[in-house]
């Protein structure tokens, strides 16, 4: 019988399909003392060429989509399995005690991955050995107890998958070919699960509570991402709905990519800049496709994040001249490194803390004793970048116009160096600041008189105003992007920036919410960056409003609204 369960519509689209349940197996065994150690030596043998087997053809899907370096972490993985001198020990400790295949495997690499974790302070390279033997050892248990251990890139029909979370690197390894959509029991609007699903243009439903027990592989399931809609089990009727659905957003797409080439103009000549946000250079096509005018937030993160180490200079300045040449003279604002919160690298070590998102992490390690060198290596890479195209360069969390100052005078002092070892520096390089501190906020009339631009991160601002974590079901009622406070912190940021003649753009999901954009135009936003998916439909609905009357309205939202469904209400009323 049908199921229907609600949660919150991350990335449009509607699919149904069988569901891909993306949750780890129970590998819990017992351990038995065994007569013939032959047969679970052998045993131990069909294991390693199973997982042998599996991880060559990941790594090889993985290099056509994630790129060879990104695809390199395989072949440690593979080294392991063919590591003479642990398969030994495992085959001895078989032979030794008598005891069977899964409890030999796990006391020998329990044995390294202590080994290696103990020698991680004097060598970082050892702690990426001791998760490598971590990752390979899960997989060979696995096929010794032939259960089936989730392998996105491997998928080769149409899903769903199904998924308590999904990380960024479980999202890159998704096939757009086969996977139609994706359901989660966690994350909302502004998760990073949210931000690839838009990316790679892929329906998602999150935040459904439980549906990981609920579903049970190859289910066939109905997923509505335009209104975070699901069904488990759907009767033809609900089958046929669903797709009617589909089809009628693709027609609605097919009318929005008639405007691709179209100005962002309103209904009475007031030209805005529709911008995309992107992840990798590899996004650029997806935002040209999509008729934005600029790159609003390019998140260099992901370059870190998708590597065994730090990126050199070169490594990234090969990045960013990507971005900028692929986007054709338009204007890309390149956010420098964020790590930290919840975005965390494997050779990185960060402290842990009581509250991370408050924490130690952007620029805050940028310009540490422990960040710096990375930050001016950084810096250099988009320097020497900058002359491909119209560079933009954007500080993340910052709270002091101090900051501001110790990050700008780090870029100047480059600038200089560069020069003096004959390297080109471009002359128009803009730099600014994303405002998503409400200290920043507040204080922007200060930070207008230094910086050349803003860009205002909704997803951390409201987060932050509202003390609630975005992450956080329990909460998520206070994620209120249209709540009068965030109205008035935006509108402070927008008219500091116009009164010392500078420009605010936003780089939140907020700047390609429908609802939202209306009020954004009448508060005199210059600049909308979204995911490249949202640029059209956005594109179409400003064409048709009139920004004297946008402006009435913002200000009778700022004025005399509380509530945000006040502000709901108000903007419905004056948009139909």
């Amino acid at each position: 019988m049908a199921e229907k369960l609600k949660g919150i519509a991350a990335s449009s689209g509607v699919a149904v399909a069988k569901a891909y349940l993306l949750v780890q197996p129970d590998l819990a065994f017992e351990t038995i003392e065994v007569t013939d150690t032959d047969k679970e030596e052998a045993r131990l043998d069909t294991a390693l060429a199973a997982s042998s087997d599996e991880l060559s053809l990941i790594k090889e899907k993985a290099e056509k989509s994630l790129g060879t370096e990104a695809a390199a972490v395989f072949d440690a993985h593979l080294m392991v399995l063919s590591d003479p001198e642990m398969i030994g020990q495992i085959k001895e400790t078989i032979r030794a005690k008598k005891t069977n295949a899964e409890a030999a495997l796990k006391e020998v690499t329990d044995m390294f991955v202590t080994l290696f974790e103990g020698m991680k302070d004097d060598n970082p390279y050892m702690a990426e050995r001791a998760a490598d033997i971590r990752d390979v050892t899960k997989r060979v248990l696995a096929n010794l107890l032939g259960v089936t251990l989730p392998s996105p890139a491997l998928i080769d029909e149409e899903v769903i998958i199904v998924a308590e979370d999904l990380t960024p690197s479980e999202t890159a390894q998704l096939d757009k070919q086969f996977v139609k959509a994706f359901v989660t029991n966690i994350g909302g609007k502004t998760s990073h699960s949210a931000i690839m699903a838009n990316t790679l243009e892929i329906p998602a439903v999150l935040g459904t509570g439980d549906i990981t027990s609920r579903v049970k592989a190859g289910q066939l399931i109905a997923a509505n991402g335009l209104t975070g809609e699901v069904v488990i089990d759907p009767d033809d009727a609900t089958q046929a709905a669903f797709k009617q659905a589909g089809e009628d957003y693709q027609k609605q797409k097919a009318e929005w990519a008639a405007l691709k080439d179209a100005a962002t103009v309103t209904a009475d000549g007031k030209h805005f800049e529709l911008a995309a946000n992107i992840g990798n250079p590899k996004d650029v096509q997806g935002a040209n496709d999509n008729g934005a005018e600029a790159v609003g937030l390019y998140r260099t993160e992901f370059l870190y994040m998708d590597s065994d180490h730090f990126p050199t200079e070169d490594e990234q300045f090969e990045a960013y001249k990507a971005v900028l040449e692929g986007m054709n003279g338009k204007p890309v604002v390149v956010r420098t490194m964020d790590i930290g919160g919840d975005k965390k690298l494997p050779y990185f070590k960060l402290p842990d803390e009581m509250n991370p998102f408050l924490g130690w992490r952007a620029l805050r390690i940028s310009l540490s004793e422990g960040g710096n060198a990375m930050f001016h290596t950084q810096i250099r890479a988009l320097l020497r970048a900058s002359i491909y195209g119209h560079l933009r360069i954007m500080f993340p969390m910052v709270a002091l116009v101090t900051e501001f100052r110790a990050a700008k005078k780090i870029v100047d002092e480059e600038i200089v160096n560069l020069k003096a070892e004959g390297q080109k520096v471009a002359d128009n390089i803009e730099v600014g600041i994303m405002v998503e501190i409400p200290a920043a906020a507040v204080l922007a009339d200060q930070f207008a008189k230094e910086v050349d631009f803003f860009s205002i991160g909704t997803n951390d601002l409201i987060q932050y105003t509202m003390a609630a974590d975005r992450m956080n079901e329990q909460v998520s009622y206070l994620y209120q992007p249209y709540n009068p406070s965030i109205l008035r912190l935006i509108k402070n940021v927008i008219d500091a920036s116009h009164k010392e003649g500078k420009w605010t753009g936003m780089c939140g999901a907020m700047a390609g919410d429908q609802t939202a954009v209306p009020l954004l135009m009448g508060m005199g936003l210059d600049e909308f960056s979204m995911s490249a998916t949202s640029v059209l439909q956005t594109r179409s609905l400003m064409k048709k409003l009139n920004v004297s009357d946008m402006e009435a309205l913002a200000n009778k939202a700022l004025t005399e609204c509380a509530t945000v469904d006040e502000v709901i209400t108000l903007v419905e009323s004056a948009t139909k």
